[in-house]
């Protein structure tokens, strides 16, 4: 799943290559995606685009008073090419949800996929992008100015859910997902399963620090970077996520994994739990 860093870097490779450009037309093959219809997806034809922000993990692609807002979901993507076809794209059941051709230069444009067959991709066209339900509820970004001590100790004042779960609401920090707060909490030394409100001041102080310079490096990582290259990036950057069985590279302990229904985490028993190995619900369930 994207999270804010690679939806920043596609934030700025788009705000290179789209920014003065001219909407030829916007075609779209997934019905469900579109969730508005109020202005209609053919309103951008004609209009220029003057920018290209990000609200968490939002794309905000801005044509003059309206936004192409897009949400990346679990497995969507953005796909840039200096030559879309130019006729419009027919409804099927492949990745493709969204197609945007540019006037000039001819040809240009992107195209805006989601893989797998469980289609959780979201576009919007507004004229405010806090018309969308999503970005109306997010919390402060980590990598902004809002988001300083006071705050965020402010914010795990009497949570009782678990950390792993509080970082990943995105009412409470925006653009944190699965995979940057497994490595948030391994560099913290933090369970993923302890009780927000069980932290101690260090340990808020230690966790807010991590959040930062785990974000920022990742963006520095991608800096740069072509949408393509983006998702390889992110991988090689991860220390514990997704690496089940492999060594901690800190400690050397075994990672292990907790699944879910339709996730998984990952943490290093000796850098978080005390030598504890948490019980994988999915794994017990078998063993029964």
């Amino acid at each position: 799943m994207p999270e804010s860093p690679e939806v920043e870097a596609l934030g700025r490779f788009l705000d290179d290559h789209l920014a003065g450009r001219t909407v030829a037309g916007a075609h779209l093959v997934s019905v469900h995606a579109l969730k508005t219809y109020d202005p209609p997806l053919g309103a951008l034809a004609g209009r220029a685009f003057d920018g290209v922000g990000r609200h968490g993990k939002f794309l905000d692609l801005r044509a003059g008073e309206l936004h192409l807002v897009v949400h990346l979901a679990r497995a969507g993507w953005v796909r840039w090419s200096d030559r879309v076809p130019t006729a419009p794209p027919r409804p099927g059941k492949g990745p493709l949800a969204l197609r945007v051709r540019l006037a000039e230069p001819p040809g240009a444009g992107f195209d805006v996929t989601e893989a797998g067959s469980q289609k959780h991709l979201a576009v919007y066209v507004v004229t405010d992008p806090r018309e969308v339900p999503g970005i109306a509820r997010l919390g402060p970004d980590p990598l902004s100015a809002a988001f300083t001590p006071a705050s965020f100790a402010g914010a795990l004042q009497g949570e009782r859910r678990q950390i792993k779960g509080v970082l990943r609401d995105q009412s409470v920090l925006a653009g944190i997902g699965n995979a940057y707060s497994d490595e948030i909490l391994h560099t913290a030394r933090l369970s993923p399963f302890k009780p927000a409100s069980g932290l101690c001041e260090e340990e808020v102080a230690r966790l807010y620090e991590v959040i930062g310079a785990t974000l920022t490096d990742a963006v520095e990582r991608c800096r740069g970077l072509a949408p393509e290259e983006l998702k390889a990036a992110k991988k090689s950057g991860l220390r514990v996520h997704g690496r089940t069985g492999e060594p901690c590279p800190v400690c050397g302990d075994t990672i292990r994994e907790v699944s879910f229904s339709d996730s998984a985490l990952q943490y290093c028993p000796t850098c978080q739990t005390g030598g504890k190995v948490l019980a994988d619900r999915r794994l017990s369930r078998l063993l029964k």
